[in-house]
């Protein structure tokens, strides 16, 4: 994962991250969420899916979001890993990217990709891939934060993982971006192999929120981001449940 550097300037003169500066950001659209009050979202919910995933390391399916009065991000997301004890694994992320953010909790740590913030992480073994997971992140009091991975087919829930921001910090703006990231491809390379880009997919829904006057929501169709490898990743689409299914790559 390789966080977003280049900002642009929007009506209100906030600063904010653009799309497309990680070389292994490889699709991505924007979520939006209507009628966002002006200290913003005090929750919102991301339903995502990655049922015919590899299971092998290396691709993030990343939702992210930017706190009122920071002009920073925040990512949450699903990003398949080998399985273990012949069961699947999915490995749950909610990481802050500000400057001063803290946490007491087990599955954080200090540092987001070399830079200031908090990453979080968890790693659930499931029956498999194809159940709907509902990524929830939630105000708990004053500037603190929690997100939490749902199962929606068992109704189990797992603490992913939580921390508290600086307290300029106020709530989830109205939009930002999803992201298809292969992380690999982050290291530096000069030259990208767009051709050898493992094949994936995974479902991107409509996110949702209890913020009182909130909504609905709605998320935009995905298009190439990546400029090496535009129009050479075998990109395809498909539309569910007013979300898309976007699957890039060459199978093996």
């Amino acid at each position: 994962m390789k966080t977003f550097a280049t900002l642009f300037a929007i009506a209100s003169s906030l600063m904010l991250p653009s799309m497309a500066d990680g070389d292994g950001f490889i699709l991505g659209t924007w979520w939006k969420m209507e009628n966002t009050p002006s200290d913003g979202l005090r929750d919102i919910t991301f339903p995502m899916s990655m049922p015919n995933a590899t299971h092998e390391s290396g691709y993030y399916f990343m939702q992210s979001f930017v706190f009122e009065g920071t002009g920073e991000v925040g990512y949450t997301g699903l990003q398949p890993t080998e399985d273990a004890d012949n069961k699947s694994v999915v490995h749950g992320v909610f990481s802050s990217f500000i400057d001063g953010t803290t946490t007491d909790d087990a599955n954080c740590h200090d540092g987001a990709d070399d830079g200031p913030g908090v990453s979080c992480a968890v790693e659930i073994k499931v029956p498999s891939y194809d159940h709907l997971y509902h990524l929830v992140i939630e105000n708990t009091k004053d500037t603190t934060w929690k997100g939490t991975l749902l199962d929606t087919v068992t109704n189990e829930e797992t603490h992913i993982g939580s921390f508290t921001l600086p307290s300029k910090a106020k709530g989830i703006t109205d939009s930002f971006q999803s992201i298809v990231e292969y992380y690999p491809w982050n290291d530096g390379r000069p030259t990208l192999p767009c051709d050898e880009l493992p094949w994936t997919e995974a479902y991107f829904g409509v996110p949702t929120t209890k913020t009182k006057g909130a909504g609905p929501g709605h998320i935009d169709p995905f298009k190439e981001i990546n400029e090496q490898c535009k129009n050479k990743v075998n990109f395809k689409q498909s539309e569910k449940d007013g979300g898309y299914i976007p699957e890039c790559g060459f199978r093996k």
